[in-house]
This record gives structure tokens, sequence and C-alpha cells, in this order.
């Protein structure tokens, strides 16, 4: 049944407007993501010079970083959107405030939604979907190709390690301004197993940082998402989070730092990423 929904969905984008609509730009597409998986998407189908805003957390690739940005994609503000005199705004469901997109639509700019795709699966129609657009689909198919291969060998690597690690995924919210745990549920305990370990949260969803949530879960290994490590500056400043440092993860020196964009969202590098996961969590 979702599979059937994303297609259809898909299939209503693909009759809806093409990019680059909006009378003022004289034709030219200024798109303006604001979700990180469309936008490491748009830049591997060739796309990255027509991108001129995206939000926070779109890092990846490293010229994404050098675009402007026009918030987080949970606290956007419209003002700095309307600026960048956008063509089209891109994103997957997942913005905030609220008010922000009817704003867009009331000042003229286009607003396109594309389906969340949180499988493998469901991230290859996302790319073709992208591909059909833009006249990109022999880049697609050659993606699509390279990461089945990648996901094979990671799917090979993976056999050969005879245990299944614990791991905790820490992460900064940067919408609550604070540390939480992230769960069983979504692509991050997805990238897990096919890493070959196990997700130790005892939550399907998220988890604000105490004391008992880390005791309770007890990880071999601990992965800290880059920004949320990167603001303490240290592992050993990271270690004096609640909890941390009573860990087996922190007694036997397993917490590493991890990118944000390798492990929340499925892409065309998500099978070299699982084999970097896989040999983090097992050394």
């Amino acid at each position: 049944m979702k599979k059937l929904f994303l297609l259809l969905t898909v299939a209503a984008l693909l009759a809806g407007c093409r990019f680059g609509n909006k009378s003022n730009t004289g034709g030219k597409d200024r798109i303006v993501c604001v979700s990180k998986q469309l936008t490491e998407l748009l830049f591997a189908l060739h796309q990255g010079d027509k991108i001129v805003g995206v939000d926070l957390s779109s890092t990846y690739p490293v010229e994404a970083t050098q675009r402007t940005t026009v918030g987080y994609h949970r606290l956007l503000n419209a003002e700095g959107i309307i600026s960048l005199d956008p063509s089209v705004v891109v994103h997957q469901g997942d913005v905030a405030p609220p008010n922000v997109m009817p704003q867009l639509k009331q000042v003229g700019i286009p607003v396109k939604v594309y389906p969340a795709a949180n499988s493998i699966d469901s991230t290859k129609i996302l790319l073709r979907l992208l591909a059909k657009e833009f006249g990109q689909d022999t880049t697609a198919d050659r993606l699509i190709g390279q990461l089945d291969r990648d996901l094979a060998k990671a799917d090979s690597v993976v056999k050969t390690y005879p245990t299944k690690p614990r791991v905790l995924i820490l992460h900064f919210g940067r919408q609550r301004d604070q540390y939480f745990v992230m769960g069983t549920r979504g692509t991050a305990n997805e990238m897990i197993k096919l890493a070959g370990g196990v997700n130790a949260a005892d939550t399907s969803s998220f988890r604000n940082l105490s004391p008992e949530a880390i005791l309770k879960t007890q990880p071999d290994v601990i992965l800290a998402t880059d920004f949320g490590y990167d603001r303490l500056g240290s592992k050993e400043k990271f270690a004096d989070l609640p909890g941390i440092a009573l860990t087996p993860a922190y007694k036997n020196g397993k917490i590493y730092r991890v990118e944000e964009h390798d492990l929340v969202y499925f892409g065309p590098r998500s099978g070299e990423v699982i084999q970097k996961f896989a040999q983090i969590i097992h050394q």
C-alpha cells in the first residue's frame, strides 16, 4: 500500500509543473532546496548550479555548504527565502513553521513537495523522478547501478563479522536545542542494521538524553552526529554529557563522530557509507 501511494505521488508530480516557471527569473532555474536528501540528489544529477539556497542541514556535497543558507528546515524564515528570488522551493514535507510555505505561495513563489524517501527502493524512485524532470535518466541509471554494486559489497562484508554490536545514536536537535537518542524507527536505524549492528535505543522514536536513558541502553558503540559532537569540541567534553562516561562504549574508547548526512537519509553513496559504518562499529 505504501509503495502504491508513493508511485501515485510520483505520477502526480510528473504531471505537474517543471522547474523554472516563475516569470521574473527569465526562465532560469533558481532552486531553494530545504531537504538535505533532495540537495544531494540534485547535485548528483548535475543540477547543483541551479541551487541558490539550502537549509542548514544540507551539507553534502561540500558545494552545498557554499550556497546561501535559509535556516534550519524546521525553523525556516520566509523573508530569507524570498530574498533569493527563487523560481521554486522544494522540500519533502519535513518543514516548519507551518506558515512559511503558504507565505511563499502568496507572493507567487512555486513550492514543490516531493515524497519522503525512507528506504533504498523509495530513494531510487525519487532519484528517477528527479532525473526525468531534468533529462538525466542516463545519470540516474549509472548512479543506481553503482549503488546496487556498493550495497552488495556491503552485505558481503557485514556477513564476515561474527557479532552485532549494540549501537546508540546521539543527535543534537537544533529545533529544540538539546541532545537526544535516535530510536529504532527511521533511516538511521536501518543504516545500523545494514552495517551489522543493533540499535541499542529502548524507544522507537526520539528520547531526550538523560543518565537513565543512557544507563538503560548500555551501548557497545556510540555514534554522535557531527553538529552535536563538534559544538562540545572534543571526545572528552562529549563524555561529560549525562551518563556517557558510564557506558561500555566510553570505557572501551568507542565513541565516534559521524556525519549527519551519512546517517539520516539514503542516497547514491549509501552503499559506501554502510561499508564505512560496518568498519567503525565492528573495530
